[in-house]
């Protein structure tokens, strides 16, 4: 489906406050709240817009440590890769996991309250996955910019 520009600044405003209401949104966009709400209907059910989240701040809920896991794993078969993703997706803490090109086969983004936290997070959960031949764990130190905004 293709995205034309009045799309693109739907798409655009709802990344950045996705909390607007249809007036207000078609306000924003230079359309009818009709025609707002049609092109956002046909962006969800497209599947351009996939749901609406609260985006909440780590520090404020215990979790302010962010740490990025590189996985290498014994094997490349399809059920080696497969035990792992299903195990990996039962993992609280981890947010995300990327199958990777280069020295590392899985990257996962892991929060925590601190290092103590991720110590029991790495023994309890990362120490158990299957097929996993090798993992290192680098801290975040700080976070420069962080976005959820595609651009469009």
């Amino acid at each position: 489906m293709a995205i034309d520009a009045t799309d693109a600044r739907i798409l655009e405003a709802l990344q950045r406050t996705g909390r607007l209401s249809n007036a207000d949104l078609a306000e924003r966009v230079n359309l009818s709240t009709s025609a707002c709400h049609r092109r956002v209907q046909r962006l969800e059910a497209d599947g351009i817009i996939r749901g609406y989240v609260a985006l909440l701040d780590p520090r404020k809920v215990g979790r302010p440590t962010t740490v990025f896991v590189e996985i290498t794993l014994s094997g490349q078969a399809d059920e080696v890769l497969d035990a792992f993703e299903k195990a990996v997706a039962r993992v609280p803490d981890v947010l995300e996991c990327h199958l990777m090109a280069g020295s590392a086969d899985y990257l996962l983004k892991v929060v925590a309250n601190d290092t103590e936290d991720f110590a029991r997070i790495h023994r309890r959960y990362l120490a158990t996955l299957p097929g996993v031949a090798q993992m290192q764990s680098s801290f975040a130190l700080r976070t420069v910019r962080q976005t959820t905004a595609l651009p469009i």
